[in-house]
């Protein structure tokens, strides 16, 4: 996590797990010290949005900013205007969570004055276990997508290949040959093998990427 940029953007299909990342990833920025904010972009999927676990993340010291009043919950691009701020105030380490589709990433567009040259990472979170990402052929084109809607590049992958609990160590090998595939295609670096914490125990030493364990903060457990 030291050696990304300021400004951690957050993207992945529908079921990836992007928006789990994306809290787990800011947790880990407070307890190490950061100044840290999260900014939550997602306008498509109504669901596990990471506005839901504000007061948790408040607690930490994070700052969330995220649509407010009766716009909490809406399906409308309803984008908070103190986004601008934490794109320029370098003294927060940011997380962006962005809706998982080219509609989605959009709302990048609406910064991309401010992104173009700014201190970025753009992270595509892969559920290989998941219909639209199962190949890489599919995550690639995934990708060119994002990346032609929001006009922002891609900078890295993360492999978290998932069955929510039923995850086992079988399918996050299974996940990163396909994201090690999707690097050697795309030229992306696979940045993070992502897993719930007893899993990410029992993963291979020697795999391309920062092994991230994981809470489910997004899903109690009866889910």
């Amino acid at each position: 996590m030291q050696k990304d940029k300021r400004i951690r953007i957050i993207t992945g299909h529908y079921g990836s797990g992007k928006t789990e990342f994306s809290v787990n990833y800011a947790v880990k920025l407070a307890e190490a010290g950061k100044k840290t904010a999260i900014g939550d972009l997602d306008i498509v999927n109504p669901y596990f949005r990471s506005r839901e676990q504000k007061a948790m993340m408040e607690n930490y010291g994070i700052r969330v900013v995220a649509p407010q009043g009766k716009f909490i919950n809406a399906d409308v691009p309803a984008l908070p205007a103190d986004i601008n701020t934490l794109l320029q105030d370098e003294s927060y380490s940011v997380v962006l969570d962005v809706g998982g589709d080219a509609v989605g990433a959009r709302t990048l567009g609406r910064y991309y004055n401010l992104l173009e040259n700014a201190d970025y990472d753009m992270f595509i979170v892969v559920n290989a276990n998941r219909p639209n990402t199962r190949n890489p052929e599919d995550v690639v084109q995934y990708i060119r997508e994002i990346e032609r809607s929001s006009r922002i590049h891609a900078t890295g992958l993360v492999n978290n290949t998932h069955m929510l609990r039923d995850t086992s160590v079988e399918d996050i090998l299974m996940g990163q040959r396909v994201v090690e595939e999707v690097s050697r295609l795309k030229n992306l670096p696979v940045k993070y093998i992502s897993a719930i914490g007893r899993v990410a125990q029992q993963i291979p030493k020697g795999l391309t990427g920062e092994i991230f364990p994981v809470k489910m903060y997004m899903r109690p457990e009866w889910l």
